[in-house]
């Protein structure tokens, strides 16, 4: 067995010295097929991405952002059923901008703003269905969905999953008043459900840290409202 061994371990010596002897140019004629098919597809890959994007997806998300503008304008008039599907002049609303311009940047935010609209219109399973589908870009930080989402769920009277996304949104933020908007909520669904201790701590952040808020103006009434 040792004479076996020794033979092979022999055998491989020889395989690698003379493979250790072939310069990169005689490598390369053996595999010259392999890497002439390799580079081949590695080209067609990378010139099809490239093609797509230039032919497909600049053009679409272009196209994009023209056709989600009468919607967003129903949507700052407070016409929120409008803006979902029908903003007029013949342009799409939110519902349609989400079908037909999927994958592109404005397609994502139209989740957005069909979530808000569900919201106002208080079709609160279809808000929390659509904001949850967003990916939070541009200005709509990951607070604002978080925000969203709790105001969904405490309409719902889903409180422990409300106060999970209301303190979702004060973490999520570097912003003092977005932080101190809904601490005031995480405070006030607290004491709406008995909870002083955690209420009290959420009101007393907000005199402590973000005392230069608009809702630190009147927070000591709170504070009164649940000491002891």
């Amino acid at each position: 067995m040792a004479k076996k061994n020794n033979a092979k371990k022999a055998s491989d010596e020889v395989i690698i010295e003379d493979y250790g002897k072939k310069s990169l140019v005689d490598i390369f004629e053996e595999k010259k097929d392999v890497i002439t098919y390799g580079l081949i597809g590695l080209f067609i890959v990378v010139g099809g991405y490239l093609l797509y994007r230039q032919m497909v997806q600049q053009p679409k998300a272009k196209a994009a952002i023209e056709q989600i503008a009468k919607a967003q304008f129903q949507f700052e008039q407070d016409s929120f059923a409008l803006a979902l599907t029908n903003p007029g002049d013949g342009f799409p609303g939110f519902l349609d901008i989400i079908s037909d311009y999927s994958g592109t940047a404005t397609g994502n935010l139209a989740l957005y703003y069909a979530g808000i609209s569900y919201l106002n219109l208080g079709q609160f399973d279809a808000a929390i269905d659509y904001l949850k589908d967003f990916s939070p870009c541009g200005d709509v930080t990951p607070s604002m969905r978080a925000g969203a989402l709790g105001d969904a769920y405490s309409e719902k009277s889903d409180f422990a999953e409300a106060l999970s996304y209301y303190n979702k949104a004060v973490r999520n933020t570097d912003n003092g008043l977005i932080a101190a908007y809904y601490l005031k909520k995480v405070g006030m669904l607290n004491e709406k459900q008995g909870n002083k201790d955690a209420a009290r701590e959420a009101y007393q952040t907000i005199k402590d840290k973000y005392f230069n808020t608009p809702m630190a103006g009147d927070i000591e009434k709170y504070l009164i409202r649940v000491a002891g």
